[in-house]
């Protein structure tokens, strides 16, 4: 009892500063939601400099309905990540040519688009368990396996498409992405209840318990009888699947795909991920909180590209806040 008083009494106390309401602000949120106070201050700066341009709802739409190939990717990346395979560098490669195959089998060979989609989602699924077989079976080292697969999937890509943009799908088709409901497209709901299933069977399903423990300790988990290698299989097998719908959402909101595109995914997936590791559970990959990061990342430059910032600041944007995120993972990680 001692102690506690002794520590009462020495810890600091925050006060507000008159001259800086908006930092004694973020300073007084609870860790958890800092992340949430900077975007909310990020949207103040913009609205304040461009009041005409980043406070309409045409704005909003393209920051909230525009993010849905990303919110597949990071969850795909997430499958992998929370099992303790920490790089997949093959995921946005997947998702290009998932939504390269659809508009190349429908419109130039004539294939039904549900097919299409079939055989598009079924590749990213064949990906997922050739990786899972080389990384858990065979044992080859899971950045090798990704980086090479991903420089293959966009080499295949580029090869299907005869290296140009694919386009001509149906109008119909685009529905399935496209359809408003509430002033957004209906795949952003798409996106949200993933992410809302996937929320719930990490934290309250015995499977998700597993993927934690084998994330944590491969060993440990083992021994206490978890089939460690058929959850990092599976693993492996969910994250294609996962890239193979987002492609299929994706090519449907395009009307087509370029597969050169693909690689300018996989910074900004790796950015929100790690980004949602301060984000509702600090120290922790998890997909409500990356789910705040990827539009947290969407506001940050789409205001940027508003107030009139050259292109390549969203390459810095990306890159910092990679770095700042995982800085912060580490630095969560070892507190806890």
């Amino acid at each position: 009892m001692a102690d506690t008083r002794k520590e009462s009494r020495t810890r600091p106390t925050v006060t507000a500063e008159p001259g800086n309401p908006a930092g004694a602000f973020l300073r007084g949120l609870p860790p958890r939601l800092a992340v949430v106070g900077v975007w909310l201050a990020l949207c103040v700066v913009y609205g304040a400099l461009k009041p005409d341009l980043f406070l309409t709802a045409p704005t909003f739409q393209t920051i909230f309905g525009s993010q849905q190939p990303l919110v597949f990717l990071t969850m795909a990346l997430l499958c992998t990540i929370i099992v303790g395979e920490f790089v997949d560098l093959s995921v946005a490669s997947l998702l290009g040519l998932s939504a390269t195959v659809v508009p190349v089998l429908t419109v130039l060979h004539g294939w039904n688009v549900w097919a299409a989609c079939l055989a598009a989602i079924a590749a990213g699924v064949l990906v997922g368990v050739i990786n899972g077989t080389l990384v858990v079976y065979v044992g080859v080292n899971t950045i090798v396996v990704t980086l090479g697969m991903g420089t293959l999937l966009g080499g295949l890509a580029l090869w299907m498409s005869g290296m140009n943009q694919v386009s001509g799908l149906s109008g119909e088709f685009a529905k399935i992405s496209l359809t408003k409901v509430f002033g957004l497209p209906v795949s952003f709901y798409y996106g949200a209840a993933l992410v809302a299933v996937f929320a719930y069977v990490l934290g309250w399903t015995p499977l998700g318990r597993h993927m934690r423990f084998v994330g944590a300790n491969r060993e440990v988990a083992r021994l206490a009888g978890i089939r460690v290698n058929r959850i990092r299989f599976g693993s492996f097998v969910m994250s294609g699947l996962f890239c193979g719908l987002g492609g299929v959402i994706a090519v449907a909101g395009l009307g087509g795909f370029n597969p050169t595109v693909s690689a300018t995914y996989l910074l900004p997936t790796f950015a929100a991920t790690f980004l949602g590791t301060a984000v509702v559970q600090p120290g922790r990959f998890n997909p409500a909180g990356t789910f705040i990061g990827i539009y947290f990342l969407a506001t940050g430059i789409i205001g940027l590209q508003l107030l009139g910032v050259p292109g390549w600041v969203s390459d810095v944007f990306y890159g910092g806040v990679l770095v700042v995120a995982v800085s912060l993972a580490t630095m969560l990680a070892r507190r806890h």
